[in-house]
């Protein structure tokens, strides 16, 4: 009989990508994927360790799964399995905290779940948040199902960077890059199933050297390689470092009209004393300067990035420093957030701890500049026609929402009798901009033909 088990997953994509891997884990047990945490035989908490609240979130969520549990490995009292960063970092202190959770499992670890989910059966916790010799992507079956329009393929794992604030290198390890041979036959069952986007991911994305004949191959060659499989595929890569922009990639932007122009390009502070408190390895300058190759090689590239406020030892004129890095750089879109402190973390046991009142103002001033320059940036696609991957149904009845080629959500209410455009690039004119996406028109009259689909770049 086919069991459920239920995954939700926090934080980054790669979580997203590591949720549909354990759910490959999981078929060849029994075990068919569910939207239904209720009709779940098994539930699966995918988490994040990178903000505080992100752990706090678990422990929300496990005590909500504790409400009328009295058994273990039924349906109505599931086996609870607590995934990810948090499950590698905090094992102990998760059964602590919640000892009615039956399974503690590792991101480098879930191709074991069906043998820790059999072991639990007989009541007792099962942990294994041990870095294994064998690499999980050689374990794990092929694919059990489509991923949709949009996939997610983890071509590289783990940091050796050891920025101060950051828990990565030790709840994923260090820098490792899966062989080429591998990430092509991957992406070819993708695109096989119906991918017309495929977004490289990994904690250093940039840093990817994967084994090939006769050496290695470093990310610009990768997204070549992926780029003359399938003419009409779009091509994304998320995270990056910017002490691993060579210049290969850097001229891939201007070069591989497949790879779609956004990057995701984390500085965390314009200060270069805070940079240097971090360990980033880079100044402000040298980050500038980055963008301006950027803009050499791709003009029309929209950057996002990630910053910390309130980071220890940050004065005020550090902050003043981020913002005017900000408005000399002119985001597209980016995530900001007051530090935390993680537990293990270099930078959890600095002095100079700013307050949260003075982190809030912080954040607040940082926010507003950053929210103004992506509404204007928004409001530039207006009057434009762009190429929009439609991958999700919106939110009212006839409503198709997607991506543009610069990330930006995108919603248009379909005319009646037009072909549905689930999964298809399609032209799309921009009609109106909106804080965090775009209306947008198809550019056919109503009843008239469908337009042929878009190139993908």
């Amino acid at each position: 009989m086919t069991r459920q088990v239920f995954i939700k997953s926090y934080g980054c994509q790669m979580n997203v990508y590591d949720a549909g891997r354990m759910a490959d884990a999981l078929a060849p047990a029994g075990y068919a994927r569910t939207d239904s945490a209720a009709d779940a035989d098994v539930v699966v908490l995918n988490t994040c360790h990178i903000r505080e609240k992100a752990a706090e979130k678990l422990f929300s969520d496990l005590g909500r799964l504790r409400a009328g549990r009295t058994g273990r490995g039924t349906r109505r009292h599931p086996v609870v399995v607590v995934a990810g960063c948090v499950a590698q970092a905090e094992g102990a202190e998760i059964l602590r905290r919640a000892p009615w959770v039956d399974v503690v499992v590792g991101p480098q670890t879930y191709h074991r779940l069906p043998g820790l989910i059999a072991r639990a059966a007989d009541g007792r916790a099962v942990v294994d948040t041990e870095f294994p010799a064998e690499s999980k992507f050689d374990c794990l079956p092929e694919e059990s199902a489509p991923r949709g329009p949009v996939a997610f393929l983890t071509v590289q794992e783990g940091c050796d960077k050891f920025c101060a604030f950051c828990v990565v290198p030790y709840t994923r390890g260090a820098e490792v890059s899966r062989p080429v041979a591998d990430v092509r036959a991957e992406a070819r069952r993708l695109i096989a199933a119906g991918a017309r986007e495929i977004a490289l991911l990994g904690q250093n994305v940039n840093a990817y050297r994967g084994a090939a004949p006769g050496g290695e191959m470093g990310l610009a060659g990768l997204i070549r390689l992926l780029a003359a499989m399938a003419p009409e595929l779009r091509i994304r890569y998320t995270t990056s470092h910017p002490r691993d922009m060579d210049a290969a990639l850097i001229g891939s932007h201007g070069e591989v009209a497949q790879l779609m122009p956004h990057l995701h390009l984390p500085v965390q502070s314009g200060s270069d004393a805070v940079l240097a408190a971090m360990g980033r390895g880079h100044r402000a300058e040298d980050y500038l300067r980055l963008v301006a190759r950027l803009r050499a090689a791709r003009p029309d590239i929209a950057l996002s990035s990630d910053f910390i406020v309130g980071f220890p030892g940050e004065s005020e004129r550090d902050f003043e420093e981020t913002l005017a890095l900000v408005r000399e750089v002119g985001y597209a879109q980016a995530y900001s957030f007051k530090f935390s402190p993680r537990p293990g973390t270099p930078a959890a046991a600095r002095g100079g701890h700013i307050g949260e009142a003075e982190k809030a103002d912080r954040l607040a001033a940082l926010q507003a500049l950053l929210a103004a320059q992506q509404r204007a940036f928004n409001r530039a696609a207006v009057g434009r026609r762009l190429a929009v991957l439609f991958d999700r149904h919106g939110r009212r009845p006839g409503q198709l929402a997607g991506r543009s080629p610069y990330l930006q959500p995108v919603h248009v209410d379909r005319a009646a009798g037009a072909a549905d455009l689930f999964g298809e690039v399609r032209e799309v004119d921009i009609v109106a901009a909106h804080p965090n996406s775009l209306a947008g028109a198809l550019p056919v009259l109503e009843g008239g033909p469908a337009p042929a689909p878009a190139r993908a770049g």
